[in-house]
């Protein structure tokens, strides 16, 4: 057995285990295959559907699941209702594999029995943002041809005309309110009358489509990444892996946490709309019998109060909320003996964050990683001794991720050189639901051009240093410019727009916006942040706004150099580096 490295040999100790665990025989033996003429090192035993992959879930039977608000799901009660929404799609709705069905409300348990019905029984997951706004959402349903979307009561109310005038989409309300009865849509409770509890046993194929996660992009409305049930799998059991191996590199830890005699219990505090909440959390967790307490919404003091009922044992959450955490005047009044695993991704880890970690809950297990929509979270992780050995990184890989950091024409640069970070592995997504030519610049020859500039240290050590994309990610929600942009230049005095991310302590990134007002126009920044709330997520709303009446600064081909912008906002506001 592995014993816990030194930090200066924690890499060894790390492609050891990993060779243990990947060997033949083993159980994340390696294999080969061939997708669209590409090769790629697969995982021969990682579930093939993800209906093999949740089924795991099934055998932790009667073990509690979810904790929601005083509300209490055992695995056998969530797969009961589970079961019941896929008869019903299936059966009373008529939903066939390969159709489309959407997600779109907050975090419920009711999400993700949904996830888990739509894709036990063949149709394609769309977990939809829930906090676009109304014209976001009905691109979304548009766009990907939902026939069924599950929705709260906010979300519905904000799609229920579009849904009344769709000719192929019923909405069923979940936790609902109200639902008029001429608009296409029904409460949940309507929906699951004579449900019965079993689960349509549809061929399905590694290979088939599973799911469309919308992502922002830089051209501007969001993309609709599309993920086989292969390439899930295969994220799935890379995210195991590299759990067990980590474990056993940091085995002192682990003795620790065991003797405390703490089930394991996860909090839910990021959206099960993304691949971290989706994936890293829920996924998992289902696999491995894992307690999932979920919050209504993001509190500090409320997480530390729920750390102390449930005895708590890991946090994944963005770097800003995990400072809010370890800030709060009141954490110290919280008994948190029981947390351990601590993880933030989603945004750049700010320096600070490792002593904190440190200093607050000693003996943690602290992590965070580098992945992306397009590889189903997959690519690099650091976790335990490794993170405090490199806190500045994202981690290392896996034998399933190939890596080169590239120049502005493709050629890979030596360790230690920042280029764009290419990756190469069987989590990667087909492509972009029906964009074919965002699909062609992103996905190229086996190898997803992810758009972030980093490099590789001579231990494989990964740094994450810039973006090459127009995105601003404001405490690991992505914002794309051109979307920005787009909304205000709809408002009739706005002549010219520039967005941007300006550095904050907390959220890593905040957006501003340069506006420019037509000649003769007066505008005012509360007048640009009231237009853009009303058409996009309060997220995408700009912090600050700039009026601009002279020019803004251009390369010889009139495009913004939004450098040069940069600097000169941060200096008008006092802001630093």
């Amino acid at each position: 057995m592995s014993q816990t490295a030194a930090p200066s040999g924690i890499k060894a100790t790390l492609d050891q285990n990993i060779a243990q665990f990947t060997a033949p025989g083993a159980p994340w033996e390696l294999d080969r295959l061939t997708l669209h003429g590409h090769e790629y090192t697969i995982y021969k035993n990682a579930p093939a559907t993800l209906r093999a992959l949740t089924d795991a879930g099934r055998n932790h039977g009667d073990n509690p699941f979810i904790v929601y608000e005083g509300e209490r799901l055992s695995f056998n009660q969530f797969f009961n209702l589970a079961d019941r929404m896929a008869n019903q799609l299936a059966g009373k709705y008529g939903i066939n594999p390969g159709d489309r069905v959407a997600i779109c409300m907050r975090n419920y348990p009711e999400w993700m029995a949904a996830f888990v019905a739509i894709t036990g029984m063949g149709a394609v997951v769309v977990p939809m943002n829930s906090w676009w706004q109304q014209r976001e959402l009905v691109y979304g349903l548009e766009d990907s041809g939902a026939r069924l979307v599950f929705c709260d009561q906010q979300r519905f109310d904000y799609i229920a005309d579009h849904v009344a005038k769709a000719d192929d989409l019923v909405a069923v309300v979940v936790r609902a309110d109200h639902v008029p009865a001429d608009h296409n849509a029904v409460s949940l409770e309507t929906f699951l009358e004579g449900a019965v509890a079993s689960m349509p046993q549809n061929p399905i194929q590694p290979d088939d489509l599973a799911m469309i996660m919308y992502t922002s992009g830089t051209t501007g409305t969001p993309k609709g990444a599309a993920s086989t049930h292969r390439a899930i799998g295969q994220a799935i059991y890379n995210f195991e892996l590299g759990g067990t191996v980590a474990a056993m590199a940091n085995m002192d830890l682990i003795g620790k946490m065991l003797a405390k005699g703490y089930p394991q219990t996860a909090l839910l505090a990021v959206p099960l709309f993304h691949v971290s909440g989706c994936h890293s959390l829920f996924l998992l967790s289902l696999r491995a019998g894992r307690k999932i307490v979920m919050m209504y919404k993001w509190s500090a003091e409320k997480a530390l109060e729920l750390i102390e009922k449930e005895r708590v044992t890991s946090v994944s959450a963005v770097p800003s909320m995990l400072i809010d955490l370890l800030n709060h005047p009141k954490f110290g009044d919280y008994k948190t003996d029981s947390l351990f695993a601590v993880g933030g991704g989603g945004a750049a880890q700010p320096a600070k964050l490792s002593g904190m970690l440190q200093k607050q809950i000693p003996d943690s297990f602290p992590g965070t990683g580098y992945g992306m929509t397009e590889t189903n979270a997959t690519g690099y992780s650091c976790t335990g001794a490794a993170y405090h050995y490199k806190p500045r990184s994202a981690g290392t890989s896996t034998p399933i991720v190939q890596t080169r950091i590239c120049d502005e024409n493709g050629h890979e640069l030596p360790p230690g050189q920042p280029g764009e970070i290419w990756l190469k592995t069987p989590t990667m997504v087909e492509g972009y639901w029906n964009r074919p030519d965002a699909t062609a610049e992103t996905f190229r020859g086996g190898w997803v051009v992810t758009g972030d500039i980093g490099y590789l240290d001579d231990e494989g050590f990964i740094f994450l240093v810039d973006r090459a994309k127009d995105m601003i990610i404001r405490g690991g929600e992505n914002i794309a410019s051109a979307e920005v942009e787009a909304a205000i230049y709809e408002h009739p005095d706005v002549q010219e727009v520039a967005a941007i991310g300006l550095p904050h302590e907390r959220l890593g990134e905040e957006l501003a916006v340069v506006v420019k007002p037509k000649p003769g126009a007066t505008l005012n920044p509360d007048a640009i942040k009231a237009h853009t709330a009303e058409r996009l997520a309060a997220f995408k709303v700009p912090a600050h706004v700039v009026i601009e009446t002279g020019e803004l600064p251009k390369n010889a081909t009139g495009k913004v150099l939004k450098k040069a912008l940069k600097t000169q906002v941060m200096q008008q506001l006092g802001i630093n580096e």
